[in-house]
């Protein structure tokens, strides 16, 4: 009978290349699930009406995220800026949509207008004066 020195040492040859295959579905999964909702919800806002209703500027609020490359001796650091506003419509209900850099600058908390909105995709707003 064969007793090999170092069991462990073939049993990496045996399970890496598997833990690899793996990582590279789950990643490759999790690409196409973000393609598939992506698209699913750009169809659903081609689908839904275009309503525009009474509204209230409730909330405004950024997210900001800063990558840092390290390249030879150079250090970058990029960011980028999403934004969001919160409207109040006169049922009492609330919606955040995702908005520009100027759309965002156009509007201040207790904005009072109409709304113009598909689904989850701002379209305008509307001050009252």
């Amino acid at each position: 009978m064969y007793f090999d020195e170092d069991p462990f040492g073939n049993m990496m040859f045996t399970i890496g290349p598997i833990f690899i295959f793996v990582v590279f579905i789950i990643i490759i999964g999790m690409f196409i699930f973000t393609a598939v909702k992506g698209i699913s919800q750009w169809n659903a806002n081609n689908n839904s009406p275009k309503l525009t209703v009474p509204a209230l500027v409730v909330t405004k609020r950024t997210d900001v995220s800063r990558n840092r490359h390290h390249t030879n001796d150079h250090t970058h650091t990029t960011s980028s800026t999403w934004y969001y506003v919160t409207f109040q419509f006169e049922s009492g209900d609330r919606k955040e949509f995702s908005l520009t850099g100027t759309q965002y600058g156009m509007l201040a908390e207790g904005d009072l207008g109409k709304l113009t909105f598909q689904g989850t995709r701002y379209l305008g707003f509307e001050r009252r004066e």
